[in-house]
């Protein structure tokens, strides 16, 4: 791949020293490339346009250093004779200049630059299923009447338009549907929407004409341009109904009807909003009052007639997942955080086979990419696929090795959405270039854009630890749910105890708030905040698909470069992937329920003595275990044990053993003894379990049938 590097009109210090050390960065790191890094460049989208045409020419992959004239560069390439067309060869841009080379300290930023550069070169990730929607046009406009005739109205070149009205003046002349009643339910996406209303009133606005002979009828004047009955102010005379014989719109004695009615876009232009979630459906706009959001909602609905298609952003393994077993609740984290509802408890085994446990269920149709879901889940049941774990890894593996090759130390991630995140970064950089009091993004900080901020989570953090980050900060805008607040926050409560219980100083990981421009100078001073304690070798492996591995991975080497671990670690309760049990010897009969019940194979039976196992390592903390105990004998211990290097921890341990109890006929042990002298204690009242039948109790089962067959005294079926 070659590489345009412009300095911007001389507004960046891209020296000849400073491309040389970019390029024995980059020719050091695998899978990058140097070319084209010793030519420089000044006005490459202006007078040097030409040096552009001739790469452009030569055929190769080409990454330009530059996405303010983004567009210019791709109308530039179609119309160079000669040029590869952008889909056979796809352009690839960079920002180097707003995310550190107009930085106080851009002469130092060398290392971020290789860095961002080492990361653009990438190979395209592995793609993934889409999501299809299909719209035919049809537009539900939800609100007051002059409201909602004026957006129909500017929607009607487009699209099909149907009104839902409660309220408000209707223009005289018929120009679309109009519907009047009181919206009860809306579910749905794009190209689904299911809309269910409920309409009292007597006039029926499809029978009616307009003709304002009721208005003029009516003497209380509970008839307006609404073309509906003020039931209120209405006294019963019925001067309406003679009024309207011929068309017959009126019947006071019409019962209350329910309606619903399918369609593929909403325009909900009342108050408060169909839905509640933070994400709402796609194909739903709510603009209320707000004249700058109709516009908005109206320029996009305009162009959501069609086939479209999303990626499908996520991947489910039900057999990873620990919500529930036998309708026992367990791990819900993922329902809890989605702020689209995509996600909801599919716990019942009603209509399934012996065998088959509940699980979640994710409509792709709502799932909006914010990939929160993966960052809380304990087991990796669910992953975030856009792109995915394995490809993140590499990307924040190869941006620190180049980082590293370059020179640099203590790099710090921030990581950013594409959207919000990236405009702040772009606007700090330039309030740098102007402003003597603003910094700019430190030469340590290298700012990386994920699709969401959700999206990433303690498996890849304590993974670009492990790879050599000081730190990852993570810059939350207003584009992020308070669900992902808090569960972000959560999750880096669990990163930060581990890194300092294993002895690494200072704070690794934190959530950078900045709203809107205004936040700009917090986030100057927050991005220079000092450095953490890092590894002393960088590791080399390869994220993994299954969030559990790269978690083990990631501490293996934190242990092994630990300045001081401690064997046990204690972590927060909310969000802990790791922990122990607690088993109340006084309350357990070993009856083993929690065995069938844990998803993870972390507990398991003895098949030669009564104990219960555990493995710590596949305790994920669900709580299913506990929440199927009948003697409500077990307590999560959230931690991380470390004993014997981390050995420990995957090996299995004995956390209660009972005596067996013994066959009184041939001594075989068939049960525990607390489990059999707890049976005999409740059944001792019982008709049926006394005399001969009580003792039959203390028998295994081999016994309990001979004695019953060898008793003399016994009935038999063929005495009746």
């Amino acid at each position: 791949m070659k590489t345009l590097l412009c300095d911007c009109n001389r507004t960046m210090p891209l020296d000849a020293a400073m491309r040389e050390r970019l390029s024995q960065a980059l020719a050091k790191t695998p899978g990058a490339s140097a070319e084209g890094l010793a030519e420089p460049h000044t006005l490459l989208c202006r007078r040097e346009a030409a040096s552009f045409q001739r790469a452009a020419r030569s055929g190769d992959d080409l990454l330009v250093a530059c996405t303010q004239e983004r567009a210019l560069f791709l109308e530039l390439n179609e119309q160079t004779e000669g040029a590869l067309p952008l889909a056979e060869r796809p352009i690839r841009f960079v920002d180097v200049r707003e995310t550190g080379g107009w930085s106080k300290d851009a002469g130092a930023a060398a290392p971020k630059l290789a860095a961002l550069l080492a990361a653009a070169q990438l190979p395209e990730a592995e793609p993934v299923p889409t999501v299809s929607y299909r719209s035919q046009g049809r537009c539900l406009v939800v609100g007051p009447a002059e409201a909602a005739e004026r957006a129909a109205a500017m929607l009607a070149e487009r699209l099909e338009t149907t009104l839902l009205v409660d309220g408000g003046a209707l223009p005289q002349a018929r120009e679309r549907a109009v519907q009047a009643g009181r919206l009860t339910r809306l579910s749905g996406w794009l190209g689904a929407f299911q809309a269910e209303w409920e309409s009292g009133n007597p006039i029926d606005l499809d029978l009616c004409t307009r003709c304002n002979a009721c208005i003029a009828a009516c003497p209380e004047g509970a008839i307006d341009f609404s073309y509906q009955v003020d039931l209120a102010r209405c006294a019963g005379h019925r001067a309406c109904v003679k009024a309207c014989d011929a068309a017959g719109a009126i019947d006071f004695a019409r019962a209350p009807q329910a309606l619903a009615e399918t369609f593929d876009l909403v325009l909900d232009l009342r108050d408060a909003p169909a839905f509640t979630m933070h994400q709402k459906p796609q194909g739903y706009f709510h603009v209320g009052r707000d004249e700058a959001a109709l516009v908005r909602a109206v320029l996009q609905l305009r162009e959501l007639s069609g086939e479209f298609e999303k990626p499908k952003f996520f991947r489910y393994q039900a057999k990873l997942c620990a919500h529930s077993r036998n309708e026992q609740i367990g791990c819900s984290a993922c329902i809890e955080v989605c702020s689209a509802r995509a996600i909801r408890s599919d716990a019942s085994r009603k209509g399934r086979k012996a065998g088959e446990g509940g699980g979640i269920v994710v409509e792709p149709h709502l799932c909006v990419g914010c990939g929160a879901c993966s960052t809380v889940c304990p087991s990796g049941a669910l992953g975030f696929a856009y792109p995915g774990a394995a490809d993140q890894g590499r990307r924040l593996r190869t941006v620190l090795a180049a980082y590293r090759h370059a020179g640099g130390r203590d790099a710090a991630l921030l990581l950013h959405s594409e959207g919000a995140g990236a405009r702040l970064i772009g606007e700090l950089g330039r309030a740098a270039r102007v402003d003597a009091a603003v910094h700019g993004v430190p030469a340590r900080v290298i700012p990386l854009a994920l699709w969401h901020t959700a999206s990433v989570g303690l498996d890849l953090w304590l993974s670009a630890i492990a790879f050599g980050a000081s730190q990852v900060w993570v810059l939350l805008t207003d584009e992020e749910a308070p669900e992902y607040r808090r569960a972000l926050a959560e999750q880096m409560a669990q990163a930060q105890a581990i890194l300092a219980g294993l002895g690494y100083a200072g704070e690794h990981l934190r959530l950078l708030e900045a709203r809107d421009a205004r936040d700009l100078a917090a986030l100057d001073a927050a991005l220079r905040a000092p450095a953490a304690q890092g590894v002393a070798q960088a590791a080399s492996f390869a994220v993994q698909a299954d969030k559990r591995a790269t978690l083990d991975l990631a501490l293996e080497h934190l242990l092994a470069q630990a300045p001081g671990a401690a064997e046990t670690i204690a972590l927060p309760a909310a969000g802990a992937p790791f922990g122990s049990l607690a088993i109340d010897a006084g309350k357990c009969t070993l009856c083993l329920s929690c065995v069938g019940a844990c998803p993870e194979a972390a507990l398991a039976d003895n098949p030669e003595r009564p104990q219960l196992r555990f493995i710590e390592k596949n305790c994920v903390q669900c709580g299913l275990c506990a929440t199927t105990c009948p003697e409500q004998a077990i307590t999560l211990q959230p931690r991380l044990w470390l004993a014997e290097g981390g050995r420990a921890r995957k090996q299995a341990r004995v956390l209660h053993e009972a005596e067996p109890y013994r066959c009184v006929k041939c001594g075989k042990p068939f049960g525990t003894l607390k489990a059999i002298e707890a049976m005999i204690g409740k059944l001792a009242g019982h008709a049926a379990f006394q005399g001969a039948a009580a003792e039959r109790l203390k028998m295994c089962s081999d016994c309990r049938v001979v004695d019953i067959f060898s008793n003399p005294n016994e009935m038999k079926i063929t005495d009746l």
